[in-house]
């Protein structure tokens, strides 16, 4: 969504590829880049869950063991709901509050956000 004639104006402005580069294409793109890093820093506390699974074993328990594998062994093998629910709740706090900072940073820094 970038206009052509601003790169076609800054080539015969002597514009360098750099320059154009610096100029047009990120400013261009920052909206995409601002929204795309909020986006993916509320999934940066989550973890996936069949790679730790799948590795893991009693021997390595305690250093594979992630936030996924430990609600899946308490809530699911141990029965206690509640405290799976409560650690999946705080999993999806600490996220919101992740998105929330960044989007907050965002809009005091570059006037970008998504809200």
């Amino acid at each position: 969504g970038i206009n052509k004639e601003l790169f076609e104006a800054a080539g015969m402005d002597g514009a360098g590829r750099l320059k154009r580069i610096w100029h047009i294409t990120l400013p261009g793109l920052k909206p995409t880049i601002v929204m795309l890093l909020i986006i993916n820093l509320g999934h940066m506390i989550s973890i996936g869950f069949e790679r730790p699974y799948v590795i893991g074993n009693l021997a390595v328990r305690e250093y594979s063991d992630v936030l996924s594998t430990f609600v899946y062994r308490i809530g699911l093998q141990s029965g206690q709901y509640t405290l799976a629910t409560v650690i999946g709740l705080f999993q999806a706090v600490v996220g919101l509050i992740f998105v929330l900072a960044a989007n907050y940073t965002s809009k005091k820094l570059t006037d970008e956000g998504i809200m």
